[in-house]
């Protein structure tokens, strides 16, 4: 070889000899700086003073869900093998036969009628929701207070929904129609008939009952406690307070409707519920998610609300024309629930102008709806009847909740707040 040509080659020797440190270094750099979608996006985040509503994108998830996510997402399963080793698991914790987990609560519904309607039959699962000419069932029946919006996920099967008010009521409208008796816990003590009453009737009839408890925890014993009552199905948000994947819910109660919903559920492609479609990860999120929460001390977390809420009501406290109150609703989300109303000849700003406020301000906050009553707001809902929807947005009040507050927030909400009262103030 020429002396020129082992000069050029020795020459990129150091070249090649540094790549491998120049890649890692880099690896090291990328690994620091990790890319912010939402900031890249503009998408607006914001402090959640006002629950675990679904348009707010729920509850953010505990790390170890986000670890149990990301872990496996790096390895294929059988999603039959995954929902049978998790659904064993649930159930044990949850004190009912067997267990699933669904596409959200609003999944869990259809998919337990569904299951109810078809029970093992492949070809009646293909049917759904066209029930006409077949021998499945097509009603269910509820209480009228207790036939809201989220009802309509039984509509997806096919059937319709019966109202009643009173006991009579439902021993004249039960028929062979009649597929199931639904209860919504959150408007419970609206209705004349109660959770016993529910639960003997569809016993004395032999007609499955279910019971809606979407965002019904805390308390923790919620888990539990309608399985424990005699209740055939319980539907359930994962993504709220149990802080599991938001598109997660659980379906529990019998084995055998379980088992039929299975039939009706993705992986599955020929049903009425193939588009409920629940991956691996969320399948194991959401089992993590419910175990942590299970196990999580309950009175500690109960205490730190009680001291965020104290702290926001004491920087409004004793301010002109301020009134405060600080409640526990008896049914759904059982949280300490700070209202902030105000004289508005003294202070000159709506509910809805200060949520804007805050809202708009820096950093963002959400706070409650403005004189929207609190059991329609924790229900989850997404929109307003425009009929009410004027009075609500001259409403003078708002409402702060602690719950989904991450450590220092509280202090950030208080300040904010006090500001937007004070520079509001006449005089």
């Amino acid at each position: 070889m020429k002396r020129r040509k082992v000069i050029q080659s020795l020459s990129t020797l150091p070249l090649f000899g540094a790549l491998p440190l120049a890649e890692a270094g880099a690896k090291s750099v990328s690994k620091k700086r990790k890319r912010d979608v939402i900031a890249e996006l503009g998408i607006r985040s914001f402090i959640n003073a006002a629950g675990t509503l679904t348009y707010m994108s729920g509850c953010i998830m505990h790390d170890e869900v986000v670890e149990t996510i990301d872990n496996t997402s790096k390895h294929f399963c059988m999603i039959d093998e995954v929902q049978d080793k998790v659904g064993e698991k649930i159930a044990k914790l949850v004190h009912s036969e067997a267990a699933m987990v669904t596409c959200g609560a609003f999944s869990a519904m259809t998919l337990g009628l569904a299951g109810v309607l078809t029970g093992l039959d492949v070809r009646k699962a293909e049917q759904l929701p066209h029930l006409t000419g077949t021998d499945m069932k097509s009603e269910v029946i509820c209480q009228k207070c207790h036939n809201e919006r989220y009802n309509h996920a039984f509509l997806n099967t096919g059937c319709t929904v019966v109202e009643v008010e009173t006991i009579e009521d439902v021993e004249k409208a039960i028929s062979e129609k009649t597929a199931l008796l639904h209860f919504l816990n959150i408007t419970a003590h609206a209705g004349q008939i109660k959770y016993e009453e529910w639960v003997a009737l569809g016993k004395k009839h032999h007609i499955p009952t279910s019971i809606d408890i979407a965002a019904d925890v805390p308390p923790v014993s919620n888990l539990w406690k309608f399985n424990e009552m005699g209740f055939d199905m319980v539907f359930i948000s994962g993504g709220k307070a149990m802080r599991g994947p938001q598109s997660a819910g659980i379906l529990m109660g019998r084995k055998d409707i379980v088992a039929a919903a299975r039939l009706n559920a993705p992986p599955r492609g020929f049903t009425v519920a193939r588009g409920h479609k629940v991956n691996k990860e969320e399948i194991l999120g959401m089992y993590v998610a419910l175990e942590k929460f299970i196990s999580g001390d309950h009175d500690r977390e109960w205490t730190e609300w009680e001291a965020q809420i104290a702290r926001i009501e004491g920087a409004v406290k004793g301010l002109p024309g301020i009134t405060t109150s600080v409640t526990v609703p008896e049914l759904g989300n059982i949280t300490p629930t700070l209202t902030i109303s105000w004289d508005d000849s003294i202070v000159k700003v709506t509910g809805r102008e200060l949520r804007d406020k805050l809202r708009f301000g820096n950093p963002s906050i959400e706070a409650g709806f403005s004189g929207l009553p609190l059991y329609y707001y924790q229900a989850g809902s997404d929109s307003i009847d425009p009929a009410i929807e004027g009075t609500l947005n001259g409403a003078s009040l708002i409402r702060v909740t602690a719950w989904m507050l991450q450590p220092g927030e509280d202090k950030i909400v208080a300040r904010r707040i006090r500001e937007e009262i004070l520079g509001a103030t006449a005089g």
